[in-house]
């Protein structure tokens, strides 16, 4: 994962984490973006997510397996005035990831994958019968670059804001 320092690549795994939905962003043959809302599993620099075994983004990949992955936190809603809609901005984090699908076909792996992404949400293993692993679409994303962002906190010079949570 191409990063600046241990400590962005610790930020950027933690913000992943923190996720439960990624937009995984492909590019069709005719140049036309495509982007889907997946849940995933990470672990150790890999994003792995699984599919049907056929639809629109399966043909895109099998063509130009290149993708963009975003992931993003909202902790805060803050304003500087109630009234004044532009001075309200959300706070947050996001993590850039740039990789190329490979499928997995190996029956094992897909099935530690599947896990990765199961134990992400609920910190569990699951066994998986062959017909459940055998019919279901397994992509491994190798993370190749990685960027991680704050947004929407007030610089310390700025005006007193008042926040509130996340809605």
């Amino acid at each position: 994962m191409g990063l600046k320092s241990i400590e962005e690549r610790e930020h950027v795994e933690r913000v992943i984490k923190e996720c439960t939905l990624c937009n995984v962003g492909m590019v069709d043959e005719e140049r036309v973006p495509y982007v889907i809302p997946m849940n995933f599993g990470y672990e150790e620099g890999v994003i792995y997510l699984h599919s049907a075994q056929e639809g629109r983004s399966i043909t895109i990949l099998e063509k130009n397996p290149l993708v963009c992955i975003t992931f993003s936190t909202f902790t805060a809603l803050s304003w500087q005035h109630e009234d004044v809609a532009c001075s309200y901005r959300l706070q947050g984090e996001s993590v850039i990831c740039y990789g190329r699908v490979q499928f997995e076909e190996d029956h094992e792996e897909k099935a530690r994958a599947l896990n990765r992404i199961m134990h992400h949400y609920t910190g569990r293993e699951f066994c998986y019968s062959d017909p459940a692993v055998k019919n279901v679409k397994v992509w491994k994303v190798v993370i190749d670059e990685a960027s991680v962002r704050e947004f929407g906190k007030p610089s310390k010079n700025a005006l007193r804001f008042r926040t509130s949570r996340p809605m």
